[in-house]
């Protein structure tokens, strides 16, 4: 009866050995869950909508009556590009494993969507998800650069410089923090696209806006806003859109996704805030377009922290974010004397810059966030946030510059004095915004 008993356990004990290593590694295949699944299905829609209509509407309330078609044509023809750019190359160059080149730039082993398909994994979500979500991103980082150049390049000049754009600089500055390059492995930390997005976007909106020039009749000629009302819609549906843009990019309906949108919402009302006081203690009275650019300018700073950081880091990246947005947009560009139409500099490379650095500093533990690395201090996140800045600004500012001066050279980058006075949406576009 004992020996029974031995034989039977060692029996067992035989098998575990032989299906152990089998269970482990069915344990550890990735699944599908169906919960992460819908939630990245809907962050990807919030982030598009960002774009179209949010991006389009916010802008086109910005510049004169005369242009505000072509801006939203802008932006609706970015999105088309940049989708059909994104899919023939560009989530491979940014994604894929790029072999000896890994560090810099991803390969082509993905070209064409190749191996995307409807049973392929991303972690728990399908790769078709992952793929599009980063997509949107893809759309709205180029979009964002409008602003710095409304109402004075050619609509032609436009796409061929965001196709090009795309690819020599979004996709390899994607690639090296979150597609396996060498600043996420320095520990460069940028949960959703402080660096990747608008610290990229706003560096080579401001290179735009300088090789184009000052717009006609500017600063002398006043230039506002012709409708607040399509601003602030446009503002409200970037701050609803940004849920997705934030929170999404945990890619899981987890805890971290939850805190992400806490934070999220308490930066954008914390900058909206201080720029509104600023305005109000220098003018007298608050601006609707001043919370606006406070609300956008908190949306930017806490998007590198909004997967790292607490509710009350996040409420003094929101806070500071207001006073040095404000200071940028208001202050430097006067004493600077460049025309960034609609502070693309101002509110996304300032706004980028500011919460990607506190990033470093307030993921910190004790300070509410997530907790640093192992072994890593706060000033040395803080000096790998930095470079991680700094190396995209550098990058970005060459890349842009080459390829605006070859359009130029080829094609021209600006309209004519007399096509820029009528207006672009009838000069361009042969239509108008508004048929008064």
């Amino acid at each position: 009866m004992k020996l029974s008993k031995l034989n039977i356990w060692r029996g067992i004990a035989a098998g575990l050995m032989v299906w152990g290593p089998s269970i482990a590694l069915a344990q550890e295949t990735p699944a599908l869950d169906s919960g992460d699944t819908a939630w990245m299905l809907t962050a990807t829609a919030l982030v598009l909508f960002m774009t179209i209509p949010g991006l389009s509407l916010f802008y086109a309330g910005m510049v004169r009556s005369k242009n505000a078609l072509s801006v939203m044509m802008q932006c609706f023809a970015i999105t088309c590009l940049m989708t059909v750019l994104w899919a023939l190359y560009g989530y491979s160059l940014a994604f894929d494993d790029g072999g000896s080149m890994q560090k810099w730039i991803g390969g082509f082993g993905k070209l064409f969507m190749n191996g995307v398909n409807v049973d392929t994994l991303s972690g728990s979500i399908p790769e078709s998800v992952f793929a599009i979500f980063q997509m949107t991103f893809a759309i709205i980082t180029p979009a964002l650069m409008v602003g710095a150049f409304a109402e004075r390049m050619k609509f032609s000049a436009m796409l061929l410089f965001m196709g090009m754009w795309l690819t020599v600089v979004y996709a390899p500055v994607a690639h090296w923090v979150w597609g396996g390059g060498w600043l996420g492995e320095l520990g460069v930390l940028d949960f959703a696209g402080g660096t990747v997005v608008h610290i990229n976007a706003g560096i080579a909106g401001l290179v735009a806006a300088i090789v184009l020039g000052k717009r006609r009749g500017y600063p002398q000629t006043a230039m506002p806003p012709h409708s607040l009302v399509l601003t602030l819609v446009g503002a409200a549906m970037l701050w609803v859109g940004w849920f997705g843009f934030n929170a999404g990019s945990e890619l899981a309906a987890d805890g971290t996704a939850g805190m992400a949108m806490v934070v999220t919402q308490i930066a954008t009302a914390g900058a909206a805030l201080m720029w509104m006081f600023l305005e109000w203690v220098r003018h007298g009275k608050p601006s609707a377009l001043g919370i606006a650019s406070g609300a956008v300018g908190g949306l930017v700073a806490i998007t590198p922290a909004s997967g790292f950081v607490g509710p009350m880091g996040a409420l003094i990246i929101g806070i500071l974010a207001g006073l040095g947005c404000y200071l940028a947009s208001v202050k430097l560009k006067r004493v600077l004397g460049y025309d960034d139409s609609l502070d693309v500099f101002g509110v996304h490379a300032i706004g980028g810059i500011i919460g990607a650095i506190l990033t470093g500093v307030f993921v910190d533990a004790a300070l509410g966030g997530s907790g640093l690395a192992e072994g890593v201090s706060i000033g040395a996140q803080v000096v790998k946030q930095f470079a991680g800045v700094i190396a995209t600004i550098v990058y970005d500012v060459i890349l842009t510059l080459i390829l605006l001066k070859i359009i130029d050279a080829l094609i021209g980058l600006r309209v004519t004095p007399d096509q820029e006075t009528e207006g672009l949406d009838i000069v361009l576009h042969d239509e108008r915004g508004y048929n008064w």
